[in-house]
């Protein structure tokens, strides 16, 4: 980013939320010479990415998945920093360990030859041939989409209909009328691995019986390379408000916004709930969409995103994260133990209910590149769970704690691995829990559902119809998931400067940073609306 970029020096930015989004989009507007204000409700950076205590320290409660890597390379370049200087990364030469409960397993690996390897030794030569064609078809759609869509900050049907004409052979490998398990169920015979691909769908909060085969192309993200955190992935989220406070963003956690103010038909600034204003006439929303659209954030704001956008809601989770010494299984970083019966878990789901036959995914934060803690270590376990909104007959928290619990850690029992000691409630994390952490999203961790071709344009974009205001994270273009997260900061603070050029008259000011104020990391008061 230009860091010539003329501001006038009465602008200023307020970023609700301090999610990957919306650390993402400080650092770029404060790089830019933006006086630059953080508001987020929890006591420290990071949105999902949050951590619980435990006897072995803080544990992971959100993503556990770092992948494309370069998107985060770019925003630290682009900003005149280093990746390397705020964050330690390990890339993992097993990107999954995969377990059924028949006793099959399957490990895939950063080195594509060796996957194929290994999917040959689990089902024989005409499923590894299969694989690689799976695999090429994936690449071919990452490299299509990658620049029309996730790269661009307003993708649109037209403009994507040319780039796709254009390069007629990715037609077939869209699938455009059919869905992921479809796709998947006509290049795979073996049932395993349709159901371990199809998996992927739910990175974004979908089913594969409902998303578009398109999300093929997630696998091409992971295959790319898997990284692990140093410290756990809240170490990265840390690492990127170290970044935003240095380049002159004042941070504030434990910070409730209550409303969005405007004047005149634009934003003039927002209210919190301890009575404070502050003025501001750019506000960067990294939270739900949804709450908009409802009206947290005051009936000005309301308008500014359609229904479409955040409509049908993405899966919540069932996620545990506690200490503990495993028996009976050699663990890696990532592990998934399928559930027997995919296509009943996702009727579950579809139901509101919570699935009965569920796929755990496990992950081992203390494992990694042939790591053996010799003592208690940490645990993240997710179980994928309906957004409160479409819960059928929601039980209450007691019941549902137990209920989880009784499922998640039998179903390990049955497949091998044995927790002698059961976490408690403390340690779980629920759909209600999620809703209530993160308001407007219905417990949903992804925002609007993909299921359908069109899902991805009914994302809202940055820009929104209240002028001033604009949004990142997951809930906004481009999508779910860290990376993408962190791709709609980069879009947010590229709308708001290339509108403020368009419509201002500048002179030049002095870029923001290099300095950490105390005031960067002061801590006042809570703002419930950060999603990563």
């Amino acid at each position: 980013m230009d860091r010539n970029v003329m501001t006038r020096a009465q602008d200023k930015v307020v970023v609700i939320g301090a999610g990957m989004g919306g650390l993402a989009s400080a650092i770029r507007l404060a790089h830019a010479g933006c006086d630059v204000t953080v508001l987020e409700a929890l006591s420290g950076p990071g949105g999902k990415m949050r951590t619980l205590p435990s006897a072995a320290g803080p544990v992971d409660a959100g993503p556990t998945v770092m992948t494309l890597r370069p998107i985060f390379e770019s925003l630290f370049a682009d900003v005149e920093a280093g990746l390397s200087d705020y964050v330690t990364l390990h890339r993992e030469t097993v990107l999954a360990r995969h377990w059924w409960s028949d006793g099959s397993t399957l490990d895939l690996f950063s080195d594509a030859e060796a996957s194929e390897a290994a999917v040959r030794a689990f089902a024989g030569a005409r499923e590894a041939a299969a694989f690689a064609a799976f695999s090429a078809q994936a690449a071919k759609l990452f490299a299509a989409f990658d620049g029309p869509m996730m790269q661009n900050p307003a993708p649109d049907l037209a403009g994507l209909t040319r780039h796709v004409l254009a390069q007629p052979s990715v037609i077939p490998a869209m699938g455009p009328l059919t869905t992921l398990a479809r796709s998947l169920a006509k290049r795979f015979r073996d049932p395993r691995l349709q159901q371990l691909f199809g998996r992927y769908a739910t990175y974004v909060g979908g089913s594969p019986y409902a998303s578009p085969a398109v999300l093929a192309l997630i696998w091409q993200a992971e295959a790319q390379g898997v990284w692990r955190v140093e410290g756990g992935m809240h170490a990265l989220a840390q690492g990127l408000a170290r970044l935003a406070a240095e380049k002159g963003a004042d941070l504030r956690y434990d910070t409730c916004v209550a409303r969005i103010e405007t004047q005149g038909g634009r934003v003039a600034g927002v209210h919190l709930t301890d009575g404070a204003r502050i003025a501001a006439d750019t506000v960067v929303f990294n939270g739900d969409p949804r709450a908009l659209h409802l009206g947290l954030l005051g009936p000005a704001a309301k308008p500014a995103v359609a229904a479409p956008g955040v409509a049908e809601r993405s899966l919540s989770a069932y996620v545990w994260s506690f200490a503990g010494q495993p028996e009976g299984r050699d663990l890696v970083h990532h592990n998934v133990f399928f559930a027997d019966d995919p296509a009943r878990e996702f009727d579950d789901l579809a139901a509101g209910r919570m699935p009965r036959d569920a796929t755990l995914y496990l992950c081992a934060e203390d494992r990694g590149a042939g790591l053996t803690p010799a003592g208690p270590e940490r645990f993240e376990v997710i179980m994928n769970g309906p957004p409160v909104a479409g819960a059928a007959g929601l039980r209450d928290d007691h019941e549902e704690f137990h209920a989880c619990q009784t499922q998640v850690f039998t179903r390990f029992a049955a497949m091998g691995l044995r927790f002698p000691e059961r976490p408690g409630r403390e340690a779980l994390t629920m759909p209600r829990d999620f809703a209530r952490l993160f308001p407007g999203s219905a417990g949903s961790l992804y925002g609007r559902s993909p299921h359908g071709l069109m899902a991805a344009f009914q994302r809202p974009q940055a820009r929104t119809k209240l002028p001033g205001l604009y949004l990142a994270g997951g809930g906004a273009h481009p999508g779910a998931g860290i990376p993408m997260a962190t791709l709609s900061g980069k879009h947010a603070a590229a709308a708001i400067l290339s509108d403020r050029t368009s419509t201002s008259t500048f002179r030049p000011t002095a870029t923001r940073g290099g300095i950490s104020t105390g005031s960067a990391t002061a801590a006042p008061a809570r703002s419930r609306s950060s999603l990563s």
